[in-house]
């Protein structure tokens, strides 16, 4: 992938080597600690790592794959756990792929995951066309589809244990939270599987609910005052 992708993207660096999407006005994770919202929000917010304890194999789904850090941070907790006889697959949906040097800048903040970000990165130049599927080893997988979610979820065969919603906030980029993609993520999930996102919006609590989520908040992450999850209802 070449420096020109980096640049359509269009990121700039903010102080802590923090990026920021000027297309969609954000930043790519919290600025209190990236890596600490993904556990908070994403992992625990989706009772994880708990739930991995019967050793089965498990699905997460990711609206927004950005700089891979939820990828990562998953992979870590996941080799902690030590499961030998269960599989992750991490499957994202990213329109807007970043470029290698983007994504090492902002993954090398983080010393804890550079076994992780490493191995991403020598595969990171496969990950060019419209879907690509990286088998790390033998218990985890990723699987990236690149392109308009909205085209690439109908199509997706399968169903996620749990989802991490990650768009960029819901004023930034409301397509990402519409009603009707989250009817297209209701339909994707097991049942009792799970949802949990950074943002308390009431709108998009709404759809979440209206898809059919049992929807709760939950006290949030780095000064944000509430963050969403939500089971799908049986």
């Amino acid at each position: 992938m070449n420096r020109d992708m980096d640049q359509q993207e269009g990121i700039d660096w903010h102080p802590g080597d923090m990026p920021y999407s000027r297309r969609f006005g954000d930043h790519y994770y919290s600025n209190a600690d990236g890596r600490g919202e993904c556990e908070y929000v994403f992992l625990n917010g989706n009772g994880l790592p708990q739930r991995w304890d019967d050793g089965a194999d498990f699905l997460i789904a990711e609206l927004g794959f950005g700089t891979g850090l939820n990828f990562c941070e998953t992979w870590r907790h996941w080799k902690q756990k030590q499961i030998s006889n269960g599989r992750l697959t991490f499957v994202s949906f990213e329109k807007h792929l970043l470029g290698k040097s983007d994504i090492s800048r902002a993954l090398g903040v983080w010393p804890e995951l550079a076994l992780f970000s490493q191995q991403l990165l020598v595969h990171w130049s496969a990950a060019t066309s419209a879907f690509v599927r990286i088998d790390f080893d033998d218990t985890i997988a990723l699987e990236l589809h690149v392109g308009d979610v909205h085209d690439c979820l109908p199509g997706w065969k399968d169903a996620a244990n749990a989802w991490f919603l990650d768009g960029f906030a819901p004023a930034r980029n409301p397509d990402m939270w519409s009603a009707e993609l989250m009817s297209a993520v209701y339909q994707h999930t097991v049942p009792g599987g799970s949802v949990a996102t950074y943002t308390s919006a009431g709108w998009v609590r709404r759809n979440l609910e209206a898809a059919g989520y049992a929807v709760e908040k939950r006290p949030g992450f780095g000064g944000k005052r509430e963050m969403t999850v939500g089971t799908r209802r049986e």
